[in-house]
């Protein structure tokens, strides 16, 4: 429904990444995007604990007045994570660290880069479908041919193999 459109109809424009003619574009995705994942949130998580210590430390120096700073934990590290994938897939990389650590890129559908609202907007829709549909919706990428999940077909984005994407753009 959402993932494939037809070539033969006027009009209807067909995905730039196409999994029958490019298969090479979708090796080993899913797997590495849990490395990078886990990459991901240990980039987010050690500035924020840093943060909690430093208020911790303020708070004891303060005679627990610092404490107060915990009130702010939760909207920090909520604007610290979009501001992160915001940045980084946004970015001319189009990747997170952790997907140019294992090799991967974000592209809109149609083949176009990531821009900074697109890429917050997949972190929201990640973390929206992960927290109220289970963690089994990341099940889907099994299920279709360019190794989607639900929220990347929500906000219309397909991740590579940048590796062989890049191959594929460099003239010959």
């Amino acid at each position: 429904m959402f993932e494939e459109s037809r070539r033969d109809e006027p009009g209807v424009a067909a995905h730039a990444y196409d999994p029958v003619t490019q298969p090479e574009l979708f090796e080993g995705v899913l797997s590495r995007r849990v490395i990078a994942f886990l990459v991901d949130l240990f980039m987010i998580a050690v500035p924020l604990a840093l943060l909690a210590v430093f208020i911790l430390v303020f708070g004891v120096v303060t005679l627990g007045l610092g404490w107060f700073l915990f009130f702010l934990f939760t909207p920090i590290s909520v604007i610290w994570a979009l501001v992160y994938y915001g940045l980084t897939l946004g970015g001319s990389a189009c990747a997170t660290i952790g997907m140019r650590l294992v090799g991967l890129e974000m592209r809109t559908w149609y083949g176009g880069p990531m821009y900074f609202l697109l890429g917050a907007m997949h972190a929201v829709a990640f973390w929206l479908t992960v927290s109220l549909l289970t963690p089994f919706v990341l099940l889907v990428g099994l299920f279709n041919d360019r190794k989607r999940l639900l929220h990347d077909m929500l906000v219309g984005t397909v991740v590579i193999n940048a590796a062989r994407a890049g191959a594929l753009r460099r003239p010959l």
